[in-house]
């Protein structure tokens, strides 16, 4: 099943969380402190990266689908 990474940018709060967990898809813009987006669809290699992405996020503005 392929991976889909949703992030809402209008949500974000700048804690970058997402970027510890997943630096493999997650940047960070620190003129505009919020993170970027950078793999919205990861191998499924990445699932879990992730998914933590998403769990670790105080803001909620990711999700995942097509997880199983």
């Amino acid at each position: 099943m392929s991976l889909h990474v949703i992030f809402e940018p209008a949500k974000c709060q700048g804690y970058a969380n997402c970027l510890i967990e997943a630096p493999e898809l997650w940047d960070f813009d620190e003129d505009k402190n919020t993170a970027v987006l950078r793999l919205e669809n990861p191998d499924d290699t990445l699932r879990a990266h992730a998914e933590a992405s998403a769990r670790c996020c105080p803001a909620q503005a990711i999700r995942v689908e097509g997880t199983e």
